[in-house]
């Protein structure tokens, strides 16, 4: 039997059908099919310029795409069922919360990100939770061969901070990385296929001494070549010596963490990671649909919208809100 929000979800998609809207006007020119979606734009323009540099696949463009997992994973099915609380899941509240989650272990050098990113949620008047995704999707797409993200927005700015231990680490082992991804709905498949995420991707404090080593030859292509080099003989460490969490590199200024090692050997994983190595089109379209997953981790989709562009060639789309916690147990992060 379909519940109430389903027979909303039916009545909304039936009525787009039948009684087409005019859309929207927006800033120079562009159109959105509701009004609600043209700040998009602006944060688009914003961001674009002022965050990446003008559309480069660079060191901002690794972090944001990090911290959407960082903020995401913060979801426990596993507490939940004890009836303790497991954390929102992609809320937004790494940022709203900083002073509490950045200083978990595993979200190390997490902290400049999100300060780089907060002036920009407050400038827009948009929740944390939205923008840590928005910014993951635009930066994402300026990497060349780099996936199309679908956005997802409104999300409440109300956040518990997230319980600690519920990001994997780099030092873990394959099972304990599987079960904790397995503890917030991913399974070993979607862990192989989140890790494209490292084809762009960078190292800052596993080994400060070669800040943002990456973790293949073409950091600024989303492309298999770290699923190749993953599986290539290890003969050095780039920087000061073994450290943990860190595997010898095939490649002189290339990292390897241990965890991605482990993982691309692993009899579990270990046919999965080969299958991406031939195949960029199903890599992308695999690390697409995982990412519209995680980007949804603790949220409750409502209603069918679009959303402006967050890349030149692919147009997000739909509305999410999640339930929010009593405003006397949660922070808000409002704009001035």
């Amino acid at each position: 039997m379909f519940t109430k929000p389903f027979a909303v979800l039916a009545v909304l998609a039936v009525s787009a059908v039948a009684v087409p809207q005019p859309r929207a006007s927006c800033s120079n020119g562009r159109t959105a099919a509701h009004a609600t979606c043209c700040k998009w734009f602006d944060v688009l323009d914003d961001i674009q310029k002022n965050l990446f540099d003008g559309g480069e696949c660079g060191e901002e463009t690794h972090e944001s795409l990090r911290l959407t997992f960082h903020d995401a994973i913060g979801f426990s099915i596993e507490k939940r069922l004890k009836g303790e609380f497991g954390g929102g899941g992609a809320d937004g509240s790494i940022m709203a919360h900083s002073d509490i989650e950045t200083n978990f272990h595993a979200n190390n050098g997490v902290d400049e990100i999100v300060e780089a990113q907060r002036p920009f949620a407050l400038a827009h008047g948009v929740s944390f939770g939205d923008f840590i995704q928005f910014a993951g999707a635009v930066g994402v797409s300026n990497c060349a061969g780099g996936p199309r993200l679908q956005f997802l927005a409104g999300r409440s700015n109300f956040s518990l901070p997230s319980p600690d231990l519920l990001v994997p680490e780099p030092s873990d082992p394959p099972s304990t990385i599987f079960a904790r991804l397995a503890d917030a709905g991913f399974s070993i498949k979607d862990t192989v296929d989140l890790l494209a995420s490292h084809s762009v991707a960078a190292q800052d404090h596993v080994d400060p001494s070669v800040h943002g080593s990456p973790f293949d030859s073409t950091p600024s292509q989303f492309d298999s070549q770290f699923f190749v080099e993953t599986l290539l003989k290890g003969v050095l460490f780039p920087g000061n010596g073994s450290n943990v969490g860190e595997a010898e590199s095939p490649l002189p200024g290339e990292f390897r963490l241990q965890s991605d090692f482990a993982i691309a050997r692993d009899p579990r994983s270990a046919c999965e990671w080969q299958s991406l190595i031939t195949d960029h089109s199903s890599m992308v379209s695999r690390f697409e649909s995982v990412m519209k997953r995680l980007a949804t981790v603790g949220q409750v989709p409502l209603s069918s919208r679009t959303a402006p562009r967050s890349s030149p060639s692919r147009r997000p789309r739909t509305l999410a809100r999640r339930r929010s916690p009593p405003a006397s147990r949660a922070r808000t992060s409002k704009p001035p």
